[in-house]
C-alpha cells in the first residue's frame, strides 16, 4: 500500500505542511485566495466536453465568510500576543489552537497525505489518552471507532435506496414511449399485464390494461398509420428526455455530466475538485441519469453510478467531524464507496469492492477493504429489498447454463478476447479524438443541438429493429438467454419446425448485426457526454452480440457436422452441445476490459451471473487475452485516457518510469530560469512577505537560513502564510508592513522603537520531503505515488537547490512520450 513505509517519518513529521506551484493564486492578499483575477486560467475547465466554473465551494463555505470575521473579533488575547512577539512567547501551534483555514486546501490542490495522517493519528492519541480519563471521555472514544462503521451503513443504504429508484425510474420512461398503462400511468409496461388474466405465455407482454399511443390516438393497433404514430411518438418522447436532460445538466450541476469515474480517480487520488461530490451535483445526476438512460441513446447508468454512490458518500461524510475535517480520511470513505456504486449496479457486492481495488482507489489500507465489503453488502441488500429488476434476484443479468464448456472452445473464446482488444483500442482512439475535436472546435458550442441531433438520429434507425429498440440491459439479458423450455425469447427456438431446428435463430442472427451500429456510433460520440452516461452496459452489449454471433455459428457448425474430429466424443447428434449465451458472456467481457483494461473484478463481475466456477476459465481467458491485445496499442485505459485529456495531476500507480534522468533534470529552476523564491528564516518584514507572494504565483516557499548560505529550515504554503497575516492584522495592533517575520524557535534582539516581530514557525512544516540533485527519477516517481507528495526539494549537501512537484514529473513523463506538456493543467 501507499503508506507501507510512511510511519518512519510521520514521527518527524507531526506539524508537516506541504504545497506547490499553483498559478491559481496572482495576488498577495487574503481575499485573493477566493477572489482569483480576470485572467486565472484555471477558474474556468473544461470537463468531458463542457465548461465548468470550479469556482464554486458547493460543500466547503468560504474562509472569508462570517464565522471567520466572528472568530477573529472573539478570540483571546494571550494567542495574539503570543502570535505577535509581545505576549508570553508561546508557539502558535496549529494543532493545538488552530487559526480557521489552516491546513486547508484551496480548490484545485493536491492534498498533503502525509500531513492528514499525522493529524489523524494526532486526533487518535488525543481521544485515548482522554478516554482513560473519564466514562463520558471513553464513551466519545467508542463512538469515535464505530462511526466509520454507522458511515458505511448510511452510504450504503443511500446509495442501495437512490439506485432501485433509478432503476425504476428509468424502466417506466423507456416504456413510455411505446404506450401507457390504463390502469396507472405510473406502471411500466410488465407491472401493468402482471395483474391481467388476458395474456399467454406466447405473448406475456400483451394485455388490454396497456395500449400503445396508436390505439389512445387512431383506436387502432393495425395497419400503416398506426405503425406511423408510434413511430412519431417514440421519437418524440426520445428528443423530450434527451432535451430536458442536457437542460438540466447546464443549467444547474454542469458536474453531472458524463461517467465521473475519471475524476473520482483523479480525487481519490488526493486533487481537490470542489462541488464535484456536492448535493446538486447528486440531485441533477440522479434526475439526468433516468432521462439519459430512457432516451434510448446507448448509454449506460453503471458507470454514473458509482459517482452518485460517491456524493451520497461525501455528504453524509459532514455527519462525522473526523471525517469532515480530514481529506485523506474522506478519501478511505469515496473508495468504500466507490465499491458501493458497482455493487448497486450490477448486485454483486465482491465485484464491486474488487473494482474500487483494481481500478479506482489510490490508497486502499485493510480497514477500507472490510468497510467497502460491509457497505456494498448493505447497499445489495437495500436493492434487493426494492426488487427494481423484478426478478426476486440481486444481479443484473441472471442466467443458468446448463451444458459444460469443452476445450475445444477455448479457442474461439481466446478469438473473443482478440475481438474485444481490438475494439478497445479502437474505440479509445475514436473517442479520444472525437472529444479532443469538440473542445477545439465550434462543435463543443451547442450541446443541446448535439444532443438533439444524434438522440433523433438514434430514434429513427432504432425503432424499426427490436433489438436496437431495446434498452441495453435488457438485449444483453435476451443475448445471456440458454434458451431453456420455458423461455419466450425471440432468440430461442422454441416454435421453429422439427425439420429445420435452427431457423429461428439464424434469422434473428441478421437483426443483431445491424444492433452494433447504435452502441459503437453514440457511444464513441457520447463518453462522456453532455449528460450522465456510463461505458459499461455499451460496451458489453457489443461483445454479447458478437459472442452470440460467434455461439450461433458454432452451434450450426456442431449441430451439422457432429461427426469432426473435433466434436466426436462429446458432441451426440441432436444434442444442444454448444451455449450460444456463454459465449455472449464472454464476449461482453472480452470487449469491456478491452475498453477499460480491467481484469480480476471484471471476471467477478461475470461469474456471479451464473455463480458456476467452472466458467471462470474461459472468462479469465478472454478477458486477459482482452487485454494484452489492447496494451499491444496503448496501455492507457478510458479513464486513464480522459484524465490525460483533462490534464489532472493523476500518477498513474501501474505506469512504470523507465527514463535513466535524474531530479536535477526536472527540477526547478532550470538554469535559464530566475532564482528561487525563497523565505528566510528570519530578516524579512511582513512588507516584503507580501511583495514576494504577490510577486510570484507558487502556492509554497522554502525556507532557508539566509539568502547566501540557502541552507533548508523548512517548508511554509503561501495559503497558510496569507492567513496567518491577516489573522494578525486583524486580531491585534502592533502588526505592520515593518514587522519582521521570523520562523526561529526565538525571536532575534530588536530596537526598542521597532515593531514587536511576527512568529510564523508553527505554520512552517519542520521535515519536508528532499532529495538530492542525483537522486534517480524512477525512485523520486515512486515516492511521489507511494507518499503521495504534492512537491519534494532538491538539496546538495544541505543546501537547497530547487523544487519538483507532481506537475513537473507529470510534464517530464508527457516530453518522454512525445506529448505536449502543456496538456498538464492542473497542479
Amino acid at each position: 500500500t501507499m503508506f507501507q513505509f510512511v510511519n518512519l517519518h510521520l514521527k518527524r513529521a507531526a506539524d508537516r505542511f506541504g504545497g506547490m506551484e499553483n498559478p491559481e493564486y496572482r495576488t498577495g492578499s487574503f481575499e485573493a485566495l477566493h477572489h482569483p483575477s480576470d485572467d486565472d486560467d484555471d477558474e474556468m475547465v473544461d470537463i468531458a466536453g463542457a465548461t465548468l466554473d470550479f469556482s464554486s465551494t458547493d460543500d466547503v463555505p468560504p474562509l472569508s465568510s462570517g464565522a471567520y470575521d466572528e472568530y477573529s473579533s472573539c478570540s483571546g488575547s494571550s494567542r495574539a500576543a503570543g502570535m505577535n512577539g509581545n505576549g508570553p512567547g508561546n508557539l502558535v501551534d496549529p494543532l493545538e489552537d488552530p487559526v480557521p483555514g489552516l491546513g486547508t486546501y484551496e480548490d484545485f490542490n493536491t492534498i498533503d497525505w502525509v500531513r492528514e495522517k499525522s493529524k489523524d493519528r494526532d486526533r487518535h492519541r488525543e481521544i485515548t489518552n482522554k478516554s482513560r480519563q473519564s466514562t463520558v471521555a471513553l464513551l466519545h472514544s467508542v463512538s469515535d471507532a464505530f462511526s466509520g462503521w454507522l458511515l458505511m451503513l448510511l452510504v450504503g443504504l443511500m446509495s442501495g435506496a437512490l439506485a432501485g429508484g433509478i432503476d425504476i425510474a428509468a424502466h417506466w420512461l423507456t416504456d413510455m414511449k411505446d404506450g401507457v398503462c390504463l390502469i396507472g400511468f405510473w406502471f411500466n409496461h410488465e407491472h401493468c399485464c402482471w395483474t391481467s388474466n388476458e395474456t399467454t405465455f406466447q405473448e406475456r407482454d400483451r394485455c388490454p390494461q396497456w395500449q400503445s399511443w396508436a390505439e389512445l390516438i387512431t383506436g387502432t393497433s393495425e395497419g400503416a398509420f398506426a405503425y406511423i404514430v408510434n413511430y412519431v411518438m417514440y421519437i418524440f418522447w426520445a428528443l423530450l428526455f434527451s432535451f430536458l436532460a442536457v437542460i438540466l445538466v447546464r443549467a444547474f450541476a454542469p458536474y453531472a455530466c458524463g461517467s465521473g469515474i475519471p475524476e473520482i480517480k483523479t480525487i481519490l487520488s488526493g486533487f481537490i475538485i470542489r462541488g464535484y461530490l456536492g448535493k446538486w451535483t447528486l440531485i441533477i445526476k440522479t434526475i439526468t441519469l433516468v432521462l439519459a438512460v430512457s432516451s434510448g441513446l446507448s448509454l449506460g447508468k453503471e458507470g454514473p453510478l458509482v459517482h452518485v454512490a460517491c456524493c451520497c458518500a461525501n455528504i453524509l461524510c459532514h455527519l462525522f467531524t473526523k471525517y469532515r475535517k480530514n481529506e485523506a480520511k474522506r478519501r478511505e470513505v469515496l473508495s468504500a464507496a466507490a465499491a458501493v456504486g458497482v455493487s448497486v449496479a450490477f448486485g454483486a457486492p465482491i465485484g464491486g469492492v474488487l473494482f474500487s481495488l483494481e481500478e479506482v482507489s489510490y490508497y486502499f489500507p485493510l480497514k477500507t477493504l472490510w468497510r467497502s465489503f460491509f457497505a456494498a453488502l448493505v447497499a445489495a441488500f437495500t436493492l434487493r429489498s426494492i426488487n427494481p429488476f423484478g426478478n426476486s434476484r440481486l444481479v443484473l443479468f441472471y442466467v443458468e447454463f446448463h451444458a459444460p464448456w469443452h476445450l475445444v472452445e477455448l479457442g474461439p473464446f481466446i478469438l473473443l478476447g482478440i475481438f474485444g482488444g481490438l475494439w478497445g483500442a479502437l474505440f479509445i482512439r475514436a473517442n479520444i479524438a472525437w472529444c479532443r475535436r469538440r473542445k477545439s472546435t465550434r462543435l463543443g458550442h451547442y450541446p443541446v443541438i448535439e444532443v438533439l441531433v444524434v438522440a433523433a438520429l438514434t430514434a429513427v434507425i432504432a425503432y424499426p429493429n427490436s433489438y436496437t429498440r431495446m434498452s441495453g440491459a435488457e438485449l444483453i439479458s435476451e443475448l445471456f438467454n440458454d434458451c431453456s423450455l420455458l423461455d419466450s425469447s425471440q432468440l430461442c427456438g422454441y416454435k421453429q419446425p422439427i425439420d429445420y431446428p435452427y431457423w429461428c435463430e439464424c434469422k434473428q442472427t441478421l437483426c443483431l448485426i445491424r444492433k452494433p451500429v447504435c452502441p459503437i456510433r453514440n457511444h464513441s460520440v457520447y463518453y462522456p457526454s453532455r449528460f450522465p452516461s456510463g461505458l459499461f452496459i455499451p460496451s458489453m452489449a457489443v461483445g454479447a452480440i458478437a459472442g452470440r454471433l460467434l455461439g450461433v455459428g458454432m452451434e450450426q457448425l456442431a449441430y451439422y457436422n457432429h461427426d469432426w474430429f473435433i466434436f466426436k466424443g462429446w458432441c451426440s447428434p441432436g444434442a444442444d452441445c454448444i451455449t450460444p449465451g456463454l459465449y455472449a458472456m464472454v464476449g461482453a467481457a472480452a470487449c469491456l476490459g478491452g475498453v477499460t483494461r480491467m481484469t480480476v473484478s471484471l471476471v467477478v463481475h461475470h461469474v456471479r451471473a451464473d455463480w458456476r466456477l467452472e466458467y471462470i476459465v474461459p472468462l479469465m481467458a478472454a478477458t486477459m487475452t482482452s487485454k494484452w491485445v489492447a496494451d499491444a496499442f496503448g496501455r492507457e485505459g478510458i479513464y486513464e485516457a480522459h484524465i490525460r485529456l483533462n490534464g489532472y495531476p493523476f500518477l498513474e500507480p501501474k505506469e512504470e518510469f523507465e527514463h535513466s534522468s535524474l531530479a536535477v533534470d526536472v527540477m526547478r529552476p532550470r538554469r535559464s530560469d530566475p532564482a528561487l523564491a525563497v523565505l528566510t528564516q528570519e530578516g524579512m518584514t511582513v512588507g516584503e512577505v507580501e511583495a514576494l507572494v504577490e510577486s510570484t504565483h507558487y502556492s509554497g516557499f522554502p525556507v532557508v537560513v539566509s539568502q547566501e548560505s540557502q541552507r533548508l529550515v523548512g517548508f511554509v504554503l503561501r495559503r497558510d502564510l496569507l492567513i496567518s497575516i491577516d489573522n494578525a492584522r486583524k486580531r491585534q495592533e502592533g502588526v505592520v508592513s515593518a514587522s519582521q517575520v521570523v520562523f526561529t524557535e526565538h525571536a532575534p534582539a530588536q530596537a526598542a522603537e521597532a515593531p514587536p516581530p511576527l512568529r510564523l514557525r508553527g505554520i512552517m512544516d519542520l521535515s519536508p520531503f528532499t532529495v538530492t540533485d542525483h537522486t534517480p527519477m524512477d525512485i523520486t516517481v515512486d515516492i511521489f505515488r507511494k507518499l503521495g507528495l504534492r512537491q519534494c526539494l532538491v538539496t546538495h549537501n544541505g543546501r537547497l537547490l530547487g523544487i519538483i512537484t507532481k506537475k513537473d514529473i507529470l510534464k517530464h513523463m508527457a516530453q518522454i512520450a512525445n506529448r505536449d506538456p502543456d496538456s498538464i493543467l492542473f497542479n
